[in-house]
């Protein structure tokens, strides 16, 4: 009630279990704090916090408008209604090496379990559009580096993102990996794998846990979880999924009450009253006030 009851520390040693457990971990992406609670009472063992969802939240673009502080405060309140370790998506670390440190520290705060840094300059796009631009090599290592040195719990996971397959082909993105893993990342991150021969290749060059990324409409194909872990992946992301699908619910829910004046066969498809009421826990909330459920809901709710 109110909030979780294990510890950051609990949950990213968690989550550095699971990945050596060498089972696939499916890992939604949370649109907001009731939906992590949704994601944890089905049974998953991780949640995700997109960029490009807490950008489109507020109503922006993933091109890195969003600041550090703000996704902090997000996650803060994700973390603190679920059990569950929660990776989060840094973006580029929101400025300059130091900007990456500082960015470290603030989600280590907010009690997360761990974090990923791309390869993209600032002026950052979603990894699935064309256009991407990267900083150097070099420059990644530095933002890596920073990251690792500013660090204060070991078990806090770094993460490396490369978004070099779709500017500087394969081969470009393999090498840039294996220096991010050399500069101190604990896993890799490939972004938009055109197929299973570049994730069965880039299996076979980088030997740390990678992450798929099994974003909807993007560049590569949606595979399941089994032929993941038959590639040797540790992660299967579903980022965008549940924000796609409570937008696509939102929008015909729109239409119909617009066309015929009422919601009323919209109903079969609404979470109900009671189930809304088990997820948010309000007959545990009599510990603390009696008055509080008081109440009887009406049949069919």
């Amino acid at each position: 009630m109110l909030h979780t009851r294990t510890t950051p520390t609990e949950r990213r040693r968690g989550l550095r279990e699971r990945l050596a457990s060498g089972r696939i971990l499916p890992m939604p992406g949370a649109v907001n704090p009731y939906s992590a609670k949704l994601i944890e009472d089905h049974g998953f063992e991780a949640a995700y916090l997109s960029g490009a969802v807490l950008a489109a939240e507020l109503c922006l673009p993933d091109i890195g408008l969003t600041t550090s502080t703000e996704i902090a405060a997000r996650a803060q309140q994700v973390t603190r209604v679920t059990g569950l370790p929660v990776l989060i998506d840094a973006d580029t670390g929101f400025g300059a090496p130091v900007n990456a440190a500082r960015t470290v520290q603030l989600f280590e705060d907010a009690g997360l379990a761990g974090l990923h840094l791309e390869d993209q300059t600032a002026l950052k796009r979603c990894g699935h559009l064309d256009g991407k631009t990267l900083v150097t090599t070099d420059a990644m290592v530095q933002r890596v580096r920073a990251a690792v040195d500013a660090r204060r719990d070991d078990d806090f996971l770094l993460m490396a993102r490369t978004d070099a397959r779709a500017v500087e082909g394969l081969d470009a993105a393999i090498e840039r990996a294996k220096a991010y893993v050399d500069a101190g990342a604990d896993a890799v991150f490939p972004e938009a794998l055109a197929g299973e021969a570049e994730f069965a290749a880039f299996r076979a060059a980088v030997d740390v846990p990678l992450l798929a990324n099994m974003t909807e409409f993007g560049k590569g194909p949606l595979l399941t979880t089994t032929t993941l872990e038959n590639l040797g992946y540790d992660i299967a992301l579903y980022p965008v999924t549940l924000f796609r699908l409570a937008n696509g619910a939102v929008e015909d829910g729109l239409r119909t009450i617009a066309s015929e004046g009422t919601q009323e066969s919209l109903l079969p498809r609404m979470q109900t009253r009671s189930r809304l009421y088990e997820v948010l826990g309000y007959q545990d909330y009599t510990a603390f006030d009696s008055a509080v459920f008081d109440f009887t809901l009406p049949p069919g709710t």
